[in-house]
């Protein structure tokens, strides 16, 4: 039987999403575990921007984390009827918000080596601004809308677990965002997170095939 193939990399916020997504729906995947300083040539030929995760169908190529996830949801009944309408709605912005405002300031701060002139405590104040606003919605139960994890959840929880990694003693010391701090807690100490940061051999042609979830 042919599985999907996914082009992954451990420690990208973007492929732990889409693996997360796979994970919870169950979808058997050939998952190609790679560096990102030396990408196979057929990853680069099916989707030649070189980022991952990419998940590659029977007649399709999807080479955007989010759109692996929304792939998911409609192929497995995850999700459904657990948050509002308000809810689903407020997500989708938070997650454009993650995506775009909140990654260009993190890349900046963490990697500020990367960028001229960059001035780390200005992006840094940037994204916590973002998160100051999180804050603010965030419930009183184990995930950001309540007991149970939802789409936001693995959307944008591995962008805030690089931001921490930038500086832990001094993102926990920001009581300001302790709901926060609460909600990446859980995420790491979850089993689905643990499950998805598995070791993998790095792929190469030829390799026998691993697959993902075990």
């Amino acid at each position: 039987m042919n599985y999907p193939v996914l082009y992954s990399f451990k420690r990208c916020p973007y492929a732990m999403r889409a693996r997360m997504a796979l994970k919870l729906a169950n979808i058997k995947c050939e998952l190609r575990e790679v560096r990102l300083n030396n990408k196979p040539n057929h990853m680069l030929e099916v989707s030649p921007k070189g980022t991952v995760p990419i998940l590659i169908l029977k007649d399709n190529v999807i080479d955007e984390s989010i759109e692996i996830i929304n792939w998911v949801l409609t192929k497995a009944d995850l999700f459904k009827n657990d948050i509002s309408q308000d809810q689903m709605d407020l997500s989708e912005e938070i997650i454009l918000i993650f995506d775009n405002k909140f990654k260009y300031h993190l890349d900046r701060y963490k990697y500020s080596t990367r960028y001229e002139d960059a001035d780390i405590e200005f992006h840094q104040n940037k994204c916590l601004n973002i998160l100051h606003d999180l804050e603010k919605i965030i419930s009183n139960g184990y995930w950001i809308f309540g007991d149970k994890l939802n789409k936001l959840d693995i959307s944008i929880l591995p962008f805030i677990r690089q931001y921490r990694i930038a500086n832990p003693e001094w993102f926990d010391s920001q009581r300001e965002i302790c709901k926060v701090q609460k909600i990446l807690r859980n995420f790491l100490d979850s089993k689905l997170f643990i499950e998805i940061m598995q070791e993998y051999d790095v792929w190469e042609e030829g390799s026998d095939p691993t697959y993902f979830p075990i």
